[in-house]
């Protein structure tokens, strides 16, 4: 009798651990760092990402900048005159993202693509 109730308390216990990897597998969090300045600048670590959850460390590294993420389901920016360091979580979508300084949008533009 006590081998069948630890078969079903160890059935039960790998169908929890299961469950709680599927659970992490789905928050998994990539990283992307992006910058604006000091120069006339403005950069992200990757090109082209797959779809998910990420957290972009921004490094605005001028108060005559800004760094400003649109795209499906996204929009993000800093302030103009802060110098300092943000970090978004964001999730991901199929698409294109447009990254850009808004005072400078004609030459500081980058793109990131998502798959």
């Amino acid at each position: 009798m006590k081998v069948r109730r630890i078969t079903a308390v160890s059935a039960t216990l790998a169908a929890a651990l299961a469950l709680v990897a599927s659970s992490t597998a789905a928050t998994t969090v990539g990283r992307l760092t992006a910058t604006d300045g000091p120069g006339f600048t403005i950069t992200m670590s990757k090109k082209s990402v797959p779809h998910g959850i990420y957290v972009i460390t921004v490094r605005d590294r001028s108060n005559i900048h800004n760094f400003h993420l649109t795209g499906p389901g996204v929009n993000k920016t800093t302030s103009v005159a802060a110098v300092r360091t943000y970090r978004w979580r964001v999730t991901l979508k199929k698409g294109t993202y447009t990254f850009v300084c808004d005072p400078h949008k004609t030459i500081m533009i980058g793109h990131l693509k998502v798959t």
